[in-house]
């Protein structure tokens, strides 16, 4: 049970010590008071700490707080530990041996409000079993969009935090993260097993960022222009590039500019990224330029800019990392240096991890013969598939429901009566159905770096927010190119209105492009229609609740 709180802005600021509490805080915070499973979508910067730290400390019992990242783990830990909230300690592959036993010991005491975990930990039996015998309240999935088989950032060690949260006896759960279209949530709700979810979207609409995208048809004078920009803009700033190469060689050529530069990727050894990621925290480094190895977990409020050297695969991962500007309520700017031929690398990209349908037959039918649940070590020993593509496989047979992934981290077959041959044929038709999907979503990104209309309006109507232009804080708005809804309130499919197509199936209305209108469907992705002629020939119809 809740315990008696005072106003949740008092107990903000008397022991968080925060200055206020925006709307959206309080409506998760209230939610989870309540007894909801919340699923909490907000922006980089948006706060959503504050949302399980006050919760937590409202409610009887301890937290789990689930996160990916190890640094951030530690930074919480330290943060919680100057507050007056509670004790907190994490466990992960870095902590003693000695030291887990006395977490647990401390845990099962109750002397423990909060415990940090990453995903891979309930792979372990004896954590479970510790967690367990523990009063467990509340159970908070961070970076929940990592659940997501088809989001930009997928984790498969998340896929087990189901089945973790329903063998704690179903803790009420929150859910954050700070990108999810409207599909995604409702993948992270299902995997968690959410019940009659609370989902609450807010606070997307970042007006001290500028917006703009500017298209260059040769590379070599993108990078120039890129380099000058950079020399001209107030610093630090963030450049995201697409390959590990790229980001050495734009570093290297700000250094030969005068500009303290640094580069980041996954290439580099672990010391060194820290190193990086040290000095450019403490201002040491003027610009960072990174792959998407860089960001998550990353609070630094006074970055003046982001600029994208190349074109990113999704809006989804786009806003997150033009979100890590301007963390401070302060102007700052987020470029696109757009190049057409740069979508044939992402196009290249978004067509691969194949899953070979003979090896996911194999491992169906290996599967099959077993009278028990079995460790995927002991699955790669009886068939001839390597490590990697196994891990691919098991999500893949998982994500059409013929294989589960245990508490314990074993895997088994979910429904026996799915023969091998046609779990695989499913595996086939899903890993077609995830193509069209990643492809779709490189056209909407393309959609954003072309768009003659106002480039706030396009981000927010993604995530599920309509939004009256102009916003006079975009490239376009500047130049008077935001168009008018010329259908108005009377629009024909209005925005987030669920409609079904002939061919495609059921879908969500996203966005209104003048006579347009931009459609995710379930099945192929997102898709733009002409809506006169949809309505013409019948091929589009809302579908009434």
């Amino acid at each position: 049970m809740p315990r008696k709180p005072r106003s949740l802005h008092t107990l903000a600021q008397e022991r968080f010590g925060y200055d206020r509490l925006h709307p959206g805080q309080v409506r998760a915070v209230e939610s989870v008071l309540a007894g909801h499973d919340t699923l909490v979508v907000m922006p980089t910067g948006g706060g959503k700490s504050a949302i399980y730290q006050l919760a937590a400390s409202m409610i009887e019992g301890a937290t789990i707080v689930v996160s990916p990242l190890l640094a951030l783990q530690r930074d919480q830990v330290q943060a919680i530990a100057q507050q007056d909230v509670g004790e907190a300690a994490l466990i992960n592959s870095t902590v003693r041996e000695g030291d887990r036993q006395d977490t647990f010991a401390s845990l099962q005491a109750g002397e423990l409000e909060f415990i940090f975990l990453a995903p891979e930990q309930f792979s372990n039996p004896e954590t479970l079993a510790q967690l367990q015998t523990a009063d467990v309240s509340l159970f908070v999935v961070d970076e929940a969009h990592c659940v997501s088989a088809w989001g930009h950032d997928f984790r498969p060690d998340y896929l087990q935090l189901g089945a973790a949260i329903a063998a704690l006896g179903q803790p009420r759960v929150l859910a954050l993260t700070a990108t999810a279209a409207p599909p995604i949530q409702q993948e992270i709700v299902q995997h968690l097993g959410m019940e009659e979810a609370v989902i609450i979207v807010e606070g997307f609409d970042r007006p001290n960022l500028w917006l703009a995208a500017e298209r260059y048809d040769d590379d070599d004078e993108k990078l120039d222009v890129l380099c000058d920009r950079v020399a001209q803009t107030d610093k630090p700033g963030i450049i995201y590039a697409a390959t590990r190469k790229r980001t050495e060689a734009i570093s290297q050529r700000l250094q030969e500019a005068g500009i303290n530069a640094g580069f980041y990727h996954a290439g580099m050894k672990s010391a060194e990224r820290e190193q990086v990621e040290i000095a450019f925290m403490q201002d040491e480094i003027e610009v960072l330029v990174a792959t998407t190895a860089f960001g998550m977990g990353i609070d630094k409020p006074n970055v003046r800019f982001v600029f994208h050297a190349d074109i990113s695969n999704a809006i989804d991962s786009y806003y997150q990392e033009i979100g890590r500007a301007g963390r401070d309520g302060e102007p700052a700017k987020a470029l696109l240096f757009y190049n057409p031929a740069d979508l044939n690398l992402k196009r290249f990209f978004a067509s691969g991890s194949k899953v070979d349908a003979a090896q996911v037959e194999q491992i169906a039918e290996v599967l099959h013969q077993q009278d028990e649940a079995i460790a995927p070590t002991d699955l790669l020993e009886q068939v001839d598939v390597p490590a990697a593509k196994l891990k691919i496989a098991l999500n893949r047979l998982q994500a059409v429901g013929a294989v589960e992934t245990l508490p314990t981290g074993e895997v088994a077959i979910a429904t026996p009566e799915i023969a091998p041959d046609e779990a695989t044929a499913a595996v086939v038709e899903n890993q077609q159905q995830r193509r069209q999907w990643e492809q779709s979503r490189l056209e909407m990104m393309r959609g954003y770096a072309e768009v003659k209309d106002c480039r706030r309006k396009f981000l927010l109507n993604y995530f599920g927010e309509a939004y009256d232009a102009p916003c006079e804080s975009c490239d376009n708005c500047k130049a008077g190119m935001a168009v008018a809804d010329e259908h108005g309130d009377r629009h024909p499919f209005p925005l987030n209105t669920r409609v079904r197509h002939k061919t495609w199936g059921e879908g969500t209305v996203i966005r209104h492009e003048g006579d347009k209108v931009v459609v995710l469907f379930e099945q192929v992705g997102y898709k733009t229609l002409g809506v006169t002629i949809a309505r013409l020939y019948g091929v589009l119809r809302c579908i009434k609740e």
